[in-house]
């Protein structure tokens, strides 16, 4: 008898966490299991909230023969260490952005996956909106002509006690901005980069970058990824891709969706954000799990997106221009 729905457990029961079982809700043949926490207070409303089983350790919910995939949603550090320990019981993994801290861990993560046989995907959700995936077709297509240049804006105001529980934006939020710039335009080949701390008092950490990007196909792309300030104009670049070909343009922005309620991170409900976790999940089980087809982006896109992070990151503190490779 075939097994009717995919069971997801949770390692990490943070703010994510809390979007993604929203998605799960969505999914018709998906369903969440259980979950475990580092902090037990929380691991118990969690699971409470959302009427699954909680689980005493992490090692007893990768056995769990109930549960086919695990959702890494813990911080950035511990990401390799959970990862491993579901793909070796045999586990499906998705991994919330940004991946690890160094390439090595990525590359290791992505051998794990390869000797066990299992998905192990990148939590890179933005490239599951519908538009940017229309605007992917027409660029792979050439219909919009050779790519002049890409935009990947990023504005939203985060008060320094939200931010003071996040890594900075290069880690943080950049990442979105360079695996969307890689996932329409391709990879990078140099950066030259900017930070700056303009409304942070007591953190020691950038609030803003501001990255040139030479590309691999000639174009070039500006990313900026910003806590500082949210951009109050008529136009906001609150989160906005735009990418401009010799014959054609596409645009992409949060703004054409707002509720006026607050999410978790911002002080607006930005309706796409949520679609694009849900998008990804159902991906992630429908195609993948069941399906067996290929990622969006896959780990091989995750480790260019940190060798730029890393390249960025040399860039801003010795002022140079940074070849990517």
């Amino acid at each position: 008898m075939t097994k009717k729905n995919i069971g997801i457990g949770f390692i990490g029961a943070g703010e994510i966490s809390i979007l993604h079982a929203k998605a799960l809700r969505d999914i018709p043949n998906a369903e969440l299991v259980g979950l475990w926490n580092r902090t037990e207070k929380r691991a118990k409303k969690r699971a409470k909230e959302e009427d699954c089983k909680r689980y005493e350790t992490p090692e007893k919910l990768v056995k769990d023969p109930a549960i086919d995939a695990v959702f890494i949603l813990t911080n950035l550090e511990t990401h390799l260490q959970f990862a491993k320990l579901a793909m070796e019981a045999g586990k499906h993994v998705l991994v919330e952005k940004p991946l690890c801290f160094s390439v090595p861990e990525i590359e290791e993560m992505k051998a794990i996956a390869e000797k066990c046989g299992v998905f192990c995907i990148p939590g890179h959700n933005m490239i599951h909106e519908d538009s940017l995936k229309r605007a992917q077709e027409l660029i792979k297509n050439g219909d919009l002509g050779k790519i002049v240049s890409c935009y990947v804006m990023y504005n939203i105001h985060h008060s320094e006690e939200r931010a003071s529980t996040l890594p900075g934006v290069v880690r943080h939020i950049l990442t979105h901005n360079l695996y969307t710039m890689m996932y329409l335009v391709g990879r990078p080949k140099r950066v030259n980069a900017f930070k700056a701390n303009r409304h942070y008092e007591r953190l020691d950490q950038e609030d803003i970058t501001l990255v040139n990007i030479e590309l691999e196909n000639g174009g070039l792309a500006h990313l900026c990824a910003s806590f500082a300030a949210d951009d109050l104009s008529s136009s906001p670049w609150t989160f906005t891709v735009k990418v401009i070909g010799t014959s054609g343009t596409t645009n992409y922005t949060y703004q054409d969706w707002v509720e006026v309620k607050k999410g978790i991170s911002h002080a607006h409900t930005y309706t796409a954000y949520q679609e694009t976790i849900t998008n990804e999940d159902k991906y992630f089980i429908d195609l993948c799990i069941k399906g067996g087809g290929k990622p969006l982006s896959d780990l091989e896109d995750a480790i260019w997106a940190q060798k730029t992070t890393e390249a960025v990151e040399k860039s801003i503190s010795e002022g140079i221009t940074v070849e990517v490779k």
